[in-house]
C-alpha cells in the first residue's frame, strides 16, 4: 500500500515538476518577445529622433521644421501604439497557452480515471 502511495505521489510531482518547467519557459519566451517588440521599436523611434535633430542641427531656420517635427512625434506614438498592441497580442497567446497547460493535467485525469 504504501509503495503505490509512493509511485502515485512520484507520478503527481513528476507531473508537476515538468508542468512548471514548461510554464517558465514559456513565460520567458513571453517577457523575450515582448522586450524585442519594445526594442525594435525604442530604436526605430531614436533613429528617426536622431535624424531629425541631425537635421534641426544642420538648417539655416530651424523654424521651418516644425511640421516634420510634429509629423516625427505623430509617427513615434504611431509605433509605440503598434509596439502596444503586438505586446498585448503576445500577451493574450501566452495566457492561452499558459491556460492549456493548465488544463492537460486535468485532461489526463479524466481520460485515465484518476482524481
Amino acid at each position: 500500500m504504501t509503495s503505490a502511495f509512493t509511485d502515485s505521489f512520484s507520478d503527481y510531482t513528476r507531473q508537476l515538476a515538468a508542468t512548471a518547467t514548461r510554464a517558465n519557459r514559456l513565460a520567458l519566451e513571453n517577457a523575450e518577445s515582448m522586450f524585442g517588440v519594445q526594442l525594435k521599436t525604442l530604436e526605430k523611434n531614436i533613429t528617426a529622433t536622431s535624424g531629425f535633430f541631425g537635421e534641426i542641427v544642420q538648417s539655416q531656420e530651424p523654424g521651418t521644421l516644425l511640421p516634420k517635427g510634429a509629423q516625427l512625434a505623430r509617427d513615434n506614438l504611431a509605433r509605440w501604439a503598434n509596439a502596444h498592441q503586438e505586446v498585448v497580442g503576445l500577451g493574450l497567446k501566452a495566457s492561452e497557452a499558459f491556460g492549456e497547460l493548465a488544463r492537460q493535467p486535468f485532461a489526463g485525469a479524466a481520460g485515465t480515471g484518476r482524481r
